[in-house]
């Protein structure tokens, strides 16, 4: 089990990481999902020991590890630009770190082939990374990373270099290669969707504080707050000006009854919604119609980002198939009201949307 108890790092008189608290035990899938600069990296290299915390400690199975060494650690790190030496062959590419920690020559075959084969490199071990594939070279490096034994391993965006049909191969494989080497993964993506792929549990990560950390499905449909939901869709979350009074809930210029809203104290709120729920057509008996100005569209082949203003709020819908729209023309875009949230002055959720609490 590794703790985080009240770490945080400050540097040229900037907070990096503030105080947080982090508990990720054996054999769990982690995720640290947050934009660039939101502390992820940052974060990483604490639970590494590449860097020492300003405050706080960390615990690695009840010993106190934040003094250690990197290399006393059971610790292994894949990058962004994942790294292999091109003179070796992917076999001594995987047996380098045993060859470094002298270990016996038939404990290096045993685990090199046992590793390879998790990995699926079998048959390239006698091939040079430059002969592989960019998702075989990434495979390879995560390799040499797991073929320690590693008791933590981080993955620092390690897709992100790669195209759309490779990301999408080890998207699929890494939960498979986490199940079989049941060590402790923590995995960093800016993208919700990769989060929600890899499933396990996510920490949201905004200006280098952790807003919620939980199992993904739950902080997916339940954030804790309008930051946390923001950081868990992309596009962002949509928001705009929402009122309860009464028996009534006023959504812009809109009224709906207050249904699952009924025990919230009247007052102002914000309503939030995610992209995927916005619509061009009437979808159900419920939805409600906004009112909006077209500021441009981006197709993508098989869905359309719409970007249109309602009054002071800027939206961003996303919507099945490919719509040729003028820029600047009125149109209107269509909500269920089950799939808003409500937050209060301070941010908090005040209320989950309904579809999020009946999933």
């Amino acid at each position: 089990m590794l703790e985080l108890q009240g770490v945080s790092r400050s540097a040229g008189g900037r907070m990096h990481i503030h105080p947080t608290d982090l508990t990720l035990r054996k054999g769990t899938m982690n995720v640290l999902l947050g934009p660039t600069l939101s502390g992820k990296t940052s974060l990483m290299r604490l639970m590494a020991g590449l860097d020492q915390p300003s405050a706080g400690r960390v615990v690695w199975d009840g010993q106190d590890v934040t003094g250690m060494r990197v290399q006393d650690r059971g610790v292994a790190m894949v990058y962004q630009q994942f790294i292999n030496y091109p003179g070796l062959t992917v076999y001594e590419n995987i047996a380098s770190p045993l060859r470094i920690m002298g270990r016996p020559a038939n404990e290096i075959d045993r685990k090199v082939r046992e590793t390879a084969e998790m990995m699926r490199l079998t048959p390239m071990l006698p091939r040079k990374p430059l002969e592989l594939s960019g998702g075989q070279q990434q495979r390879c490096a995560l390799a040499r990373a797991l073929v320690k034994g590693a008791g933590l391993v981080l993955l620092d965006e390690p897709l992100a270099n790669l195209d759309y049909k490779l990301r999408e191969e080890l998207r699929v494989e890494i939960p498979r290669i986490f199940e079989a080497s049941g060590a402790i993964f923590v995995y960093a993506t800016t993208e919700p969707e990769e989060a929600l792929l890899l499933g396990g549990h996510t920490a949201t990560l905004w200006e280098g504080r952790v807003t919620q950390f939980g199992p993904t499905p739950q902080v997916y449909r339940q954030p804790v707050d309008a930051t946390t939901a923001r950081v868990f869709s992309d596009p962002p979350m949509n928001f705009m000006a929402a009122r309860k009074q009464g028996g009534q809930i006023t959504l812009g210029d809109q009224t709906i009854p207050v249904a699952g809203f009924a025990a919230l104290p009247d007052g102002a709120y914000r309503a939030g919604f995610r992209a995927n729920h916005l619509h061009l057509e009437r979808h159900g008996d419920h939805a409600l119609g906004f009112r909006c100005k077209l500021v441009v569209t981006e197709i993508t082949g098989s869905e359309t980002f719409i970007h249109a203003d309602h009054g002071p709020d800027r939206w961003v819908g996303l919507v099945e198939g490919v719509h040729d729209l003028a820029r600047r023309q009125e149109l209107t875009l269509w909500l269920d009201p089950a799939h808003v949230y409500l937050f209060d002055d301070a941010g908090r959720l005040a209320a989950p949307a309904a579809y999020a609490v009946a999933a």
